[in-house]
C-alpha cells in the first residue's frame, strides 16, 4: 500500500508541487483542497491525476479535509494559517507537511507559541512534521552537510546567510504577491486580522521570515541560536508598503557550537536577489559553490555538489513530469517531495523537523525584537533534542 496526501492550497506556490506528489512512486493516492473551488476543478480534469484522484478526494475545506481518511497533508495556505491549520492536522491523525515559515504574524511572541504547539501536538500525537524549506536542499546545503559529516570543516568558526529580495524585484515582486494574496478569501480575512494587531501596535519584520537565511548554515552546523544581536534600517522614501516595519534587518548570533553567525534579512536593497550562505571552519571552508582549504579553491558543479534522488524517484519523475523535473529555487522542490514521503514511508523524523523548524524561527523572532530594541542582546529560546 502506498501512502496517501492531500494537498491543501492550490494557488501559484501550492500548484508547483501537485506533480511532484502525484508522481511519487511511494503515493498511491492524491486529494485536492482549496476554498477557490475554480482552482480545485483544474487539476481535477487533468489526465494524469486520473490514477491516484478520486472524485470523493475534492474538498474545498481544512475542515472537510481533516475528516477524510487521507494519511497526511502538504500544506500550501497563506503563512499566517501554515501553524494552525498544521496543529489541527495533526490533531486529526495526519501527518503535516508545511510551506515556510512555520507562522508569518506581527506577534513574534505568538509565533514562539505555536513553535511550541507545534512540537507538543508531535510529542503527544506522534505524527511527523515537516517544514518545506527550500534552502535544506539547495545543492550548496547538501554537499556542505556532507563534507560536515567528514569533519572535512574542522571545528566551525563562522557563518553567514542573506535573503536579498526587494520588494520590486522583478522576478518575485511583493507588492504583487500581496496583492494576489489580499485578493482571495484567506486574504480578505487577513485584512481583519492585521488590524488588530495593528491596534495592539505591534510592528513586524523580515526577520519574522527568517527560514531561507538561517537554515543554511544551522543544517550544515548542526547547532542552533543562543544570543542575538541585531539592528534594523528602516524605509527613508516614505514607502507605504513597510510602513512602520523595518525594511532590512542584520542580526549577530552565537551559536550552541561556540561559532558566530551572522544572518542578513533585506527587503529594500538594490540587487537582484540572492538566497545563500557561506560556513568558515578550521580545516575548511565553502563560500560562492567553491571548497577552500589550505591548499586552494576547488569549484563545484551544480551536479557536484546534489545529493543523488532514488533512481526509482528519478525514473517516475522523468516519465511523468519531463527531464526537468526538480522544481523551483534550486531544484529543491523534488528533494523536499521526497524526502517527507520517504520519511512517512520509513516512520522516521523527516528532516527539517519541528524541532529544526523551531529553531529557525526562534532565531528570526528574538533578531527582530533585538532590531527593535536597538540592538539589545536577547537570548534565543531552545526547545532542547527532538526524540528518535
Amino acid at each position: 500500500m502506498g501512502i496517501s496526501i492531500g494537498i491543501v492550497g492550490l494557488g501559484s506556490f501550492g500548484a508547483g508541487f501537485v506533480k511532484l506528489f502525484t508522481h511519487h512512486p511511494l503515493v498511491d493516492r492524491i486529494a485536492l483542497c482549496d476554498r477557490e473551488p475554480e482552482r480545485v476543478a483544474a487539476f481535477a480534469q487533468q489526465e494524469w491525476m486520473r490514477d491516484k484522484l478520486r472524485a470523493s478526494d475534492l474538498y474545498a475545506s481544512q475542515d472537510d479535509i481533516c475528516r477524510s481518511d487521507v494519511e497526511a497533508l502538504a500544506i500550501f495556505t497563506q503563512p499566517w494559517l501554515h501553524a494552525a491549520q498544521a496543529v489541527q492536522a495533526m490533531e486529526a491523525g495526519k501527518h503535516v507537511y508545511s510551506a515556510v515559515p512555520v507562522v508569518q504574524v506581527p506577534d513574534g511572541d505568538e509565533i514562539l507559541h505555536w513553535c511550541s504547539r507545534i512540537i507538543e501536538t508531535c510529542r503527544r500525537t506522534g505524527m511527523r512534521y515537516m517544514l518545506g524549506e527550500t534552502t535544506y536542499f539547495h545543492p550548496q546545503a547538501m554537499y556542505c552537510r556532507r563534507r560536515a559529516a567528514e569533519g572535512a570543516f574542522g571545528d566551525f568558526v563562522y557563518a553567514e546567510g542573506e535573503y536579498l529580495h526587494d520588494v520590486d524585484n522583478p522576478w518575485s515582486n511583493l507588492r504583487e504577491v500581496m496583492r494576489a494574496r489580499g485578493a482571495s478569501a484567506a486574504g480578505e480575512e487577513w485584512k481583519a486580522a492585521a488590524k488588530k494587531y495593528e491596534a495592539r501596535g505591534l510592528v513586524a519584520g523580515p526577520m519574522h521570515y527568517p527560514t531561507h537565511s538561517v537554515s543554511g548554515p544551522m543544517c550544515v552546523m548542526r547547532a542552533h541560536a543562543t544570543k542575538v544581536w541585531a539592528l534594523p534600517y528602516y524605509n527613508r522614501a516614505g514607502d507605504e508598503f513597510f510602513g512602520k516595519e523595518p525594511s532590512n534587518e542584520t542580526a549577530l548570533f552565537a551559536m550552541s557550537n561556540g561559532a558566530t553567525m551572522r544572518i542578513c534579512e533585506y527587503r529594500e536593497i538594490g540587487h537582484r536577489g540572492r538566497e545563500s550562505f557561506r560556513v568558515y571552519g578550521t580545516q575548511g571552508s565553502f563560500e560562492y559553490d567553491q571548497w577552500v582549504d589550505k591548499r586552494g579553491y576547488t569549484a563545484l558543479s551544480v551536479e557536484e555538489m546534489r545529493d543523488p534522488l532514488p533512481s526509482e524517484v528519478v525514473a517516475a519523475y522523468q516519465s511523468g513530469i519531463g527531464p526537468d523535473f526538480y522544481g523551483g529555487h534550486e531544484g529543491s522542490h523534488a528533494y523536499l517531495v521526497d524526502e517527507f514521503v520517504e520519511a512517512l514511508a520509513e516512520d522516521r523524523r523527516p528532516a527539517i523537523d519541528a524541532w529544526e523548524a523551531a529553531c529557525y524561527m526562534a532565531a528570526g523572532v528574538m533578531a527582530h525584537q533585538s532590531a527593535l530594541r536597538g540592538g539589545e542582546v536577547l537570548e534565543v529560546p531552545d526547545w532542547g533534542e527532538a526524540p528518535p
